[in-house]
Order: C-alpha cells, then sequence, then structure tokens
C-alpha cells in the first residue's frame, strides 16, 4: 500500500494526463470527471501499475484516501467507463496546510491540548506526541485546517464528528446534499480516540498477559519472570488507533463532500449557526455532540488531576495502586486490564454489586472474575474527600465501606467512570429553540423520531439517548437523517440494541431483562444453557458462563437474552437476528452450529423449550409409535 504522500503525487500526476471534462450520463450532466478506464490506461503507461489489475487496486488506494471519488459515490475505482472526479478540481469543503504537520510541533511538545472551553485542558490532551499521535492528529485535527467559505444554505449541518455526527454527514453527501460538519476537537469522537478502539487495545494486551500467566495450566512452561512492558501496551494501542483513524480522516470526509469547518459552533437562530465568526445558515441541523465523563460531587475530587476515559490512554507508565470510582463497563474493563497488567487495584462503588444494570446472575460472574485478577472492591462504599499530594505524586482517597469507620488510601492513578454527562453546554441552544435537561434524564429532550423542540434540529447518540454505544449512535444517525430530509417518521424505539461489556469473561444482551418484565407484570419464561457443559468452553478453559434466553410466556417468541463468555459479544448476534426476522425458539433450536463452538449453547437453550412441550401423553404416544415401528 503507497503512502498519503505518495498517492497525492500519484493523483496530481494523473490529474494532468486524463482527460477532466462535463460528461453526460442519461439527462444528468457531471462537471469535470474523467473515465475509470481510461485513467488505467495512463496508471499502466506511466509505469506506476505492472498490469491494469494492479492500476485497479492503485486506483481503490486513491479512492480511500479521498483523492479520487465515484461522481455519486454509488461505486468502488473500477476499470469500467464510470466517472470519476479529482478532489483537488472541486470547490475547497476545508483542507489542511500540508507544510503544516505536527511533527513540527512535536518537537518542542509532549503534548497537545485543544483549546475548546473544556473544564480540563488535560481531558482534551492527546500525548505522547510520538509517530503514532502524530499520524493520529494529521488525521483527524490536522494542525492548520482552512475552512471552506461557507455556502449560502446547507441542506444539512451536523455539530459534532463522533460516530453519529459522521454517520449523518455522509449519508448526506452520498445523496448529492449540501451538508456542512462542525468539529471542536477530534473526528472520529470519543470511539476512535479515546473509548472502542483505544480500549479494546488494551482489553487484548490484558487478556494475553492472562493467557501467558495460566500458560502452565496449559502444560506450556516458560522460564524465567513474566513482564509486562506497559509503555510497548500503550504504543501499541497508540500505533492501531493510527491505523484505523483514516476511516476518520479530514480527507477522506471532504473527499466525499463534506464541507468541514474545526471550531466551536454556537446557535445564533433557529436555523444558523457560528463558527469561527462563520454564518452557516442550514435547513435541517443535526446535534451531535456526545458526552463526557460524569464527575460526582466529591470534596476535593475536581482540585485533582484524576483521569477519565478521555485521559486514560495518554499514561505511559503503569501505576502501582490504581484507583477506579464505578463499577459500570469501563470502570471494570478498565480495573481488569490494569489488574492483569501488574496495578494492584481497589474499585470503589456505592452499590453492592457491579454492572448494575446487567442481569444479576451475569454480573456475579464477572465479580467473581475481578477478584480472581486481585482486584479489590470496595463496594457499599462512600467517598468523602480525595485529596491530591503533589509532592509525592499521590492521591489521597478518605471513605467509608459499610457505614463503617473512615478509611484513607494512597493511590498513583485515579480513574472516574461514573456515569456520561451529555455534551449540551455553550452551545446557545436557547437561541435555536432546542429544550435540554442537565439533571435527572440529562441531554436534549427528543421526540421518538429524534426531532428536537425546534422541528428543524435533530439529536443523535450520546447527546439525547440513555443507550450510549457507538452502534447505537450510527442508527440513530440513520434515523434521524430519513426523518430530517425526508417525509418519514422512523422511531428509535423500535431499534433492538444489543451490547456487551468487554470483560473477561465478556456480558453481552439483547431485548428485555427479567426485572424489567416482573416491574412491567409481564409473565414470561427463561431458558439457560450453562457453558460447564459446552464441549469447546471446556477445552478451552471458558466454562464461566452461560445462555439465557427469555420468551414470552406460553410462546416460544424471543424478547430477551444474555450471553456470559470469552466470545459473548460475537454470540449475541445471532440472537439479534433471530429477534428481528421473528425466528422462535423452536426455529433457533434446529438452527446447526459446527462441532464445537461456545455458540452451540444457544441451539441448546433454545432447545430446552421443546422438551417443556412434551406432555406425558404425548411422550406416551411417541413410545407407543416407536415400539410399532420396530
Amino acid at each position: 500500500m503507497a503512502e498519503s504522500t505518495e498517492l497525492e503525487a500519484i493523483a496530481s500526476t494523473l490529474s494532468t494526463k486524463v482527460k477532466s471534462k462535463d460528461r453526460k450520463y442519461h439527462l444528468e450532466t457531471f462537471k469535470k470527471c474523467f473515465i475509470g478506464s481510461e485513467a488505467v490506461d495512463i496508471l499502466v503507461k506511466e509505469g506506476f501499475s505492472a498490469s491494469r489489475s494492479e492500476a485497479v487496486e492503485l486506483g481503490k488506494e486513491l479512492l480511500k484516501e479521498g483523492l479520487i471519488k465515484h461522481v455519486t459515490n454509488d461505486n468502488d475505482f473500477e476499470d469500467k467507463k464510470l466517472f470519476y472526479r479529482f478532489a483537488m478540481l472541486e470547490p475547497s469543503r476545508g483542507y489542511a496546510v500540508t507544510k503544516e504537520s505536527w511533527a513540527q510541533f512535536a518537537k518542542s511538545k509532549q503534548s497537545f491540548s485543544g483549546d475548546i472551553s473544556s473544564d480540563r485542558a488535560m481531558d482534551e490532551e492527546v500525548s505522547p506526541l510520538d509517530e503514532h499521535n502524530i499520524k493520529l492528529l494529521d488525521l483527524v485535527k490536522p494542525k492548520k485546517w482552512v475552512d471552506p467559505e461557507p455556502l449560502k444554505k446547507y441542506h444539512l449541518v451536523v455539530i459534532g464528528a463522533g460516530a453519529g455526527g459522521l454517520i449523518s454527514a455522509i449519508q448526506s453527501a452520498g445523496l448529492g446534499g449540501k451538508v456542512a460538519l462542525i468539529e471542536k476537537h477530534l473526528l472520529g469522537g470519543d470511539c476512535l480516540n479515546v473509548g472502542c478502539v483505544p480500549s479494546k487495545a488494551l482489553i487484548r494486551c490484558a487478556r494475553a498477559a492472562k493467557e501467558v500467566m495460566n500458560a502452565e495450566s496449559f502444560g506450556i512452561e516458560i522460564e524465567g519472570k513474566v513482564k509486562v512492558n506497559f509503555g510497548k501496551v500503550m504504543e501499541r494501542m497508540r500505533r492501531l488507533r493510527a491505523r484505523i483513524a483514516p476511516t476518520d480522516s479530514a480527507k477522506r470526509f471532504t473527499g466525499l463532500g463534506v464541507n468541514i469547518f474545526q471550531g466551536h459552533a454556537r446557535f445564533t437562530s433557529k436555523s444558523s449557526v457560528e463558527v469561527n465568526g462563520k454564518t452557516l445558515n442550514f435547513s435541517k441541523c443535526i446535534i451531535a455532540t456526545g458526552a463526557r465523563a460524569y464527575v460526582p460531587p466529591v470534596d476535593g475530587l475536581k482540585d485533582t488531576p484524576y483521569l477519565t476515559n478521555a485521559s486514560i490512554f495518554n499514561l505511559t507508565e503503569l501505576p502501582e495502586v490504581f484507583g477506579v470510582i464505578g463499577s459500570g463497563p469501563i470502570g471494570v474493563e478498565m480495573a481488569q486490564a490494569f489488574a492483569r497488567f501488574g496495578s494492584r487495584v481497589i474499585l470503589f462503588d456505592r452499590r453492592e454489586k457491579i454492572l448494575p444494570r446487567e442481569d444479576p446472575d451475569a454480573a456475579k460472574i464477572v465479580q467473581s472474575a475481578l477478584v480472581e485478577d486481585g482486584i479489590e472492591l470496595r463496594m457499599n462504599s462512600a467517598i468523602h474527600r480525595v485529596n491530591y499530594d503533589s509532592e509525592k505524586s499521590k492521591f489521597v482517597i478518605t471513605f467509608t465501606q459499610n457505614d463503617g469507620e473512615e478509611e484513607t488510601l494512597e493511590l498513583d492513578q485515579l480513574l472516574v467512570s461514573a456515569g456520561r454527562a451529555p455534551n449540551v453546554e455553550n452551545l446557545d441552544l436557547e437561541k435555536a429553540g432546542v429544550e435540554y435537561k442537565t439533571k435527572g434524564f440529562r441531554g436534549l429532550v427528543v421526540k421518538d423520531t429524534l426531532q428536537t423542540t425546534n422541528p428543524k434540529i435533530y439529536g443523535v447518540g450520546d447527546v439525547c439517548l440513555s443507550y450510549q454505544f457507538t452502534h447505537m449512535a450510527d442508527f440513530s444517525a440513520q434515523i434521524a437523517f430519513r426523518n430530517a430530509m425526508f417525509p418519514t417518521s422512523g422511531k428509535v424505539s423500535k431499534l433492538l440494541v444489543p451490547w456487551c461489556t468487554y470483560t473477561s469473561p465478556e456480558v453481552a444482551h439483547v431485548g428485555a431483562y427479567e426485572k424489567e418484565l416482573d416491574e412491567k407484570g409481564i409473565e414470561y419464561e427463561v431458558w439457560t444453557a450453562s457453558l460447564e457443559h459446552n464441549d469447546r468452553a471446556i477445552l478451552e478453559g471458558t466454562e464461566d458462563g452461560f445462555v439465557k434466553l427469555i420468551s414470552k410466556a406460553g410462546t416460544d417468541t424471543i424478547i430477551g437474552a444474555t450471553i456470559v463468555g470469552e466470545n459473548a459479544g460475537d454470540m449475541i448476534s445471532e440472537v439479534s437476528v433471530a429477534m428481528r426476522s421473528n425466528m422462535g425458539l423452536k426455529a433457533l433450536s434446529s438452527v446447526i452450529h459446527p462441532y464445537p463452538t461456545e455458540a452451540d449453547a444457544i441451539r441448546i437453550a433454545a432447545g430446552s423449550f421443546n422438551k417443556t412441550r412434551l406432555t406425558p401423553g404425548t411422550k406416551k404416544l411417541l413410545r407407543t409409535i416407536i415400539s410399532i415401528a420396530n
């Protein structure tokens, strides 16, 4: 694969050799475009490719890099009479000054911190400025970005370039819409930069560490001491994050037809926003500003350099004593990872059990796994004060547990993972007539169609929904875009949303929980298969888990499921497909799975339904038929 600078040079040369002109297809005229097969001729002739097939692959790289694009964004690059256009020949949608790179900045600075009116600069910091973070920043926060001149009016303005914002913008651009995307920090949002991507990179390394530590149980003898090199663990994370970043890059999205503005957006009316002193008028707007870590009102906490998900991935040294406030998904995932890396981990929560939202049986298994990994659980804790001793570089946390006597502990690092707070401040939403709340249910007030109190403005993702997942932001953006731009009324409540907590073992869920059904007075039945009896799980040594299917009482209609296992996040999709396609337990029990697989436990759990339908009379009849037949 060619480097970005090499691809730019190829595109520049190609633009001088291939004929770009206005071309007609049916009744539509496409401005300044060239033909794919003619570009292939030149790529081979100029020696950029040895064959036509290689030239096609090179063309695909140019398209992926955003240097060329299909005129309607419907096709990849092909050796056919398809129309393509050079990004350099299109009106500016914003661009990075190529001579300005974060590499120059890194010579005098160790980190970058965005100026985005944050309460804490460290929450916007990207550190260290090594080759991987420089690559990341050059892609998602170019050092010197030149905003485009605003169009007279946009079909759609999107505020926030996380998963929901990017999906909203690309849908509009793909249909030829005039769309502007505003981001004040990093394109890609939390998921790419400080969420899903970096956390799963760390979790994979932690799993590898655990496997090595347990190697002897598999007959593998390791001579000498096993050591986790935390610096290399974090370097791997930064390298892989930068590798994934081009998908969310400014270059890619401008190449797809999106006008990108880097700055802070504020509404100036019900149909306009201002960014960097420029006014953008819109027909419709989507707010996708996401959420940030909620910081509980603990005495002294805000005056300390605590970590959140936004800053933990900047660490380069493993803390000897690592404290975590909150036992939700982020808290338990990071607690387990750092324990496996070798930290002494202390987890605080005011509740009795971890993962309070999850199935109690599932949470119990994960809690046992955390204890096995050496995590000290301080449940039923009330934290009274947090101080920071700058001379010793230590956090001092004062708390009581089970209403007992006050205790004090010293920590090297403290992660706050006590929930999420939607980003609704500093947008001047009042000027747009958009209602929002900062207490109780927090975030934008939206209808089931995701429309706000301003009919022209919609919300997507974490800023307005209780399901705060990347995939939920994605699918809510699809609904909001269709409802905003077309006469449709899709409802977010119709989505079937699975999710997963990536501990070891993982906990995945879709649909209703038993406790929800009990509260609503809905009758149901539960069908369970333990991984203790699953041959693959036994062979893998991962038999702590189960598959639990919930059906409407007296029917085989599946209304919920929880899976606990090392690959629960992958397994839950089978149940999601079954529920989405109205496949009942009977049909699910007839699905043949390869042997041996942990997923076969889904079939076994579903098959439990069939066994209960064999009444004594039916059993007697079947025995009679067998005896007669034989």
